[in-house]
């Protein structure tokens, strides 16, 4: 059975940061792409961050140079590290493992940034 558990999420000040964990259990988690996604209220989920397997990362333009996304292999673990915050990364954060044709989410953890 496949699980992605999110943790570290909570309340922050703006300019303030945050370290998300998605902890993987029953994939093998060194092959599958790992990335983050959020979901504002009223909003659409949108895309955040990718790790690909072999250590390439991708941003959204709206958090690059802010998070960065990194993974722990022997620890069956991904980050988000988030510094800068503002209130519109105000969302519930979730983990995305992928590997064609499967793919796997996360319960999400909520994020809110006061102004």
């Amino acid at each position: 059975q496949v699980q992605l558990v999110e943790s570290g999420g909570g309340l922050v000040q703006a300019g303030g940061s945050l370290r998300l964990s998605c902890t993987a259990s029953g994939i093998i988690f060194s092959i599958f792409g790992m990335g983050w996604y959020r979901q504002a209220p009223g909003k659409q989920r949108e895309w955040v961050a990718t790790n690909i397997r072999g250590g390439s990362t991708n941003y959204a333009d709206s958090v690059k140079g802010r998070f960065t996304i990194s993974r722990d292999i022997a620890k069956n673990t991904m980050y988000l590290q988030m510094n800068s915050l503002k209130p519109g990364d105000t969302a519930v954060y979730y983990c995305h493992a992928n590997l064609w044709p499967n793919e796997y989410w996360g319960q999400g953890t909520q994020v809110t940034v006061s102004s």
